[in-house]
């Protein structure tokens, strides 16, 4: 989209985008997506999970309104604002949602799956992207934020949000419905330790229980390490990356092969996630992410240098960007998510979880914006071989610090925590 948008054939906007301006708009769905969470960290415990949902698919059905008839760069910042606040909401409720609807047995598999379908979405809106125009493209998008708007109305509440309220007729209906009775016990003895009394005392709780305490820290740790990765960088950037590179496949051509291939990863770990665990998948992805990208910068170094190596690697870029995404989406792009849906008291899941997002996008925002500034000015190998170390630095850390939960429900992560 960021090409068309610098091509005033193609762009809504009368002016010619600068690279600063261009940046900014990849970007700014970041600073959207902090306030997100926090407004339905508090909602979703005083209405509700549902109603958490459907405001956000409505406030990401307006900004994608904007995104399609605006005429100002003003109005495209601020449908970008306002899609990114939706995305918020929504991407908090998921993890929260999914993780306590799930039983023990496929919660893993059921939040690795969040991976699966995103890389789906991405994948059909490249593929718009590259043959329908702007406005096309960003009415694409409000058709399919309008639809799960919809959609939402249909689910149904989670059983967690009425142990809080103390309705156990409610959590025994839904958890008949799920299939969970067996679980009935556990979450009704469960509701005096987690009450929610109110949100003053439920931010308390997030950072006076030691098990609350532990779980911020490696949610949010590994949260900043994967968008230190690079990874929107690189998508937000590929037609350009690819420029850069000289290589003969088109960006959007490219960015599509890429997302067939992310499949891949993404389409694996649900299958074995439950089998094999969160901790060695998440290394095994951390090792291949920081071998790509250290290929990366190196491939780039020597283009800098003009060496005449380069000439016979033109494949190369693509070859290493196809094995990152599978690598990425393997690991690195999913299991902070489970984690994060998998962490935390039932009454200070969602602020949290908000926390820790929070910090994830402000990195990536950081990220994406400086990524186009350090490419122009000192080189495109420099940021590569950042985002290489930040895997190896996550590799590390999650030998020693990210917790092994499969095979347990959550009061028994929590009991663990707590050691």
């Amino acid at each position: 989209m960021i090409p068309k948008l610098q091509d005033v054939k193609h762009s809504p906007i009368p002016n010619v985008l600068t690279d600063t301006q261009a940046s900014l708009i990849a970007s700014l769905i970041y600073i959207g997506c902090i306030p997100g969470p926090y407004i339905v960290g508090w909602l979703s415990n005083m209405k509700g999970r549902r109603p958490c949902f459907v405001l956000g698919g409505v406030i990401g059905t307006i900004g994608y309104l904007l995104l399609a008839t605006t005429r100002t760069l003003v109005l495209l910042y601020i449908g970008r604002l306002m899609t990114g606040v939706g995305i918020g909401c929504i991407f908090l409720m998921i993890l929260v949602y999914t993780g306590e609807i799930a039983s023990t047995n496929i919660r893993g598999v059921l939040l690795t799956l969040i991976g699966l379908f995103t890389t789906i979405g991405s994948i059909v809106l490249f593929s718009a992207a590259s043959f329908l125009s702007y406005n096309a493209t960003s009415y694409l998008g409000f058709i399919l934020f309008a639809t799960f708007t919809l959609c939402a109305f249909m689910l149904p509440e989670s059983p967690m949000y009425h142990v809080l309220k103390e309705n156990d007729n409610a959590v025994e209906k839904i958890l008949r419905d799920l299939d969970r009775l067996e679980d009935l016990e556990k979450f009704i003895s469960s509701k005096k330790d987690y009450k929610t009394i109110s949100s003053k005392k439920d931010w308390e709780d997030l950072f006076t229980i030691k098990s609350n305490r532990k779980a911020l820290f490696r949610v949010m740790s590994i949260n900043i390490l994967q968008h230190c990765s690079g990874v929107m960088a690189v998508v937000f950037f590929s037609s350009t990356i690819f420029e850069i590179a000289e290589s003969k496949i088109e960006g959007n051509t490219a960015m599509i092969i890429i997302g067939g291939c992310q499949l891949l990863g993404s389409g694996f770990t649900p299958f074995v996630i439950e089998k094999v665990g969160r901790k060695p998948i998440l290394m095994i992805s951390c090792v291949i992410c920081s071998i790509t990208m250290l290929m990366m910068g190196i491939y780039f170094y020597l283009l800098d240098v003009e060496n005449s190596a380069v000439g016979n690697m033109k494949w190369l870029p693509l070859g290493l960007l196809i094995l990152f995404f599978i690598g990425y989406d393997l690991g690195l792009g999913i299991i902070p998510n489970v984690l994060v849906g998998e962490m935390f008291t039932p009454n200070v899941r969602s602020n949290g979880s908000s926390l820790a997002l929070t910090t994830s996008w402000i990195s990536g925002f950081l990220i994406t914006t400086a990524f186009g500034a350090v490419v122009n000015k000192i080189g495109a190998f420099y940021p590569f071989w950042f985002f290489s170390f930040t895997s190896a630095i996550t590799f590390f850390f999650t030998i020693f610090f990210v917790p092994e939960t499969k095979g347990k429900n959550l009061l028994d992560i929590q009991k663990d925590l707590q050691g």
